[in-house]
């Protein structure tokens, strides 16, 4: 496990593309032109099947031929494969499929049925790090898992040798709160392990607070604008990342009032990047008067192209 690939995969901004379907079949030469696309915008890694590639409602040959289409097309842009299940055994199949594939790392959170404890995370973390030969990033997801870590916990998992990030949930919105916030978890974990932002209305706080990766839904469909705040952030140039992230503010309240999936799979259908009714069912696309207003939001950013 080279530091190379650790670096690479898990700093910068990390795109989180959708999974495409078509008449419920993954629509595997949609899902490989909007990689194709993420390639030629310059992002640093691409993450497939995250919460945005819907790897939940995926079996496991659709998520190894996602796994494999995603490496075969990002050419040499590093390839971050979400592995979540909610059995161990299956999370270590998927770990080996996500491998087989060329992934330069994978993406665990902890799904479940019945609630987790503390322990049974350690457990999974470590039964599934014993058989990895790539990094792994730690997903802390609590609005999908459920489940709440804490800085004693993400303490515990970096033991483990491959965690090599952790993905975080927003940090506090005002500036100063999200430096604390992130220096407290910097303290908790090894020097070697990064820590990366989710939830894109926060981004440009977090990394300009401290963290080093934004693992980004809309940088999987509209790379550039993400792009724009991610370099800007890195930067350290607080005023060009938050002009531009301020800009988006339409398209932020977009996702809290509908949720980032179902916006971006809007965007990615009025692009033509998707087809129509591409999310799995039972998940229905934003439809009717919420299209049309994204539609909008897109022409009135200059983002419809």
């Amino acid at each position: 496990m080279s530091d190379r690939v650790i670096t690479t995969a898990t700093t910068g901004l990390s795109a989180f593309p959708l999974t495409p379907l078509r008449d419920d079949r993954v629509d595997e030469g949609a899902f490989a032109r909007i990689v194709e696309r993420l390639v030629r915008s310059g992002v640093d890694s691409i993450g497939a099947l995250g919460s945005t590639g819907s790897y939940a409602y995926l079996d496991r040959a659709e998520r190894r031929r996602v796994a494999e289409l995603t490496v075969r097309h990002a050419g040499g842009t590093p390839v971050i494969v979400g592995i979540s299940a909610l059995r161990t055994s299956h999370v270590r199949a998927l770990a080996h499929d996500a491998q087989a594939a060329g992934a330069a790392a994978v993406m665990l959170a902890p799904t479940s049925y019945q609630p987790l404890t503390a322990d049974d995370v350690v457990g999974l973390y470590t039964d599934v790090a014993t058989e990895l030969s790539v990094p792994m990033v730690v997903y802390d997801n609590p609005g999908t898992t459920r489940f709440d870590f804490t800085p004693e916990l993400y303490a515990r998992l970096t033991e483990l040798p491959a965690v090599a990030s952790i993905k975080i949930p927003p940090p506090p919105p005002d500036a100063e709160a999200a430096r604390e916030h992130i220096a407290r978890l910097r303290a908790a974990v090894p020097a070697r392990v990064g820590l990366g932002v989710s939830g894109d209305p926060s981004a440009a706080a977090a990394l300009l607070g401290g963290c080093d990766c934004w693992y980004s839904v809309l940088a999987g469909t509209l790379p550039d604008p993400a792009l724009e705040i991610a370099r800007a952030a890195l930067a350290g140039d607080s005023g060009e990342a938050s002009a531009e992230s301020d800009r988006l503010a339409p398209l932020w309240d977009l996702f809290a009032r509908h949720g980032s999936l179902r916006v971006v799979a809007a965007v990615a259908e009025l692009l033509r990047l998707a087809p129509d009714d591409c999310l799995p069912r039972p998940l229905l696309g934003l439809r009717g008067r919420d299209r049309a207003e994204v539609e909008t939001v897109l022409t009135a950013l200059s983002l419809a192209k």
